[in-house]
């Protein structure tokens, strides 16, 4: 699914637009959500969306290292300097929502997106 899509039906806003930013024909195919990033680490594969609820600079180096291009920020947490910076220096896109984790997954479900661990 295009991002674009996602950032429409999550009521989103991209933060930082990275190599997967909308418009750019990058798709995600399957999601992954979590605040463990050790879970992203072991679970997640090349290419999901990771969806959470954490804004730190963790979440962009984890991203990084799992090969995932795009990271969904739930409940309008407010993204700080640091994880911007990085996301950019990594190319990595930074989507925020004022909607809850359960409610983004719903709604991606619905639309026909499945978890990186199904």
């Amino acid at each position: 699914m295009e991002l674009q899509r996602i950032v429409e039906l999550v009521e989103g806003k991209i933060v930082v637009s990275g190599r997967s930013s909308p418009g750019s024909g990058v798709s995600v195919t399957s999601v992954y959500s979590t605040d463990l990033m050790s879970d992203v680490l072991h679970y997640a594969i090349r290419g999901s969306l990771l969806i959470t609820g954490l804004n730190q600079s963790q979440v962009i180096r984890s991203a990084e290292i799992a090969d995932i291009p795009a990271v969904l920020v739930t409940q309008d947490k407010r993204i700080d300097r640091e994880m911007a910076e990085l996301a950019r220096a990594k190319d990595i896109t930074i989507i925020s929502t004022r909607l809850p984790m359960f409610t983004v997954c719903g709604i991606l479900y619905e639309q026909g997106l499945r978890s990186s661990r199904e």
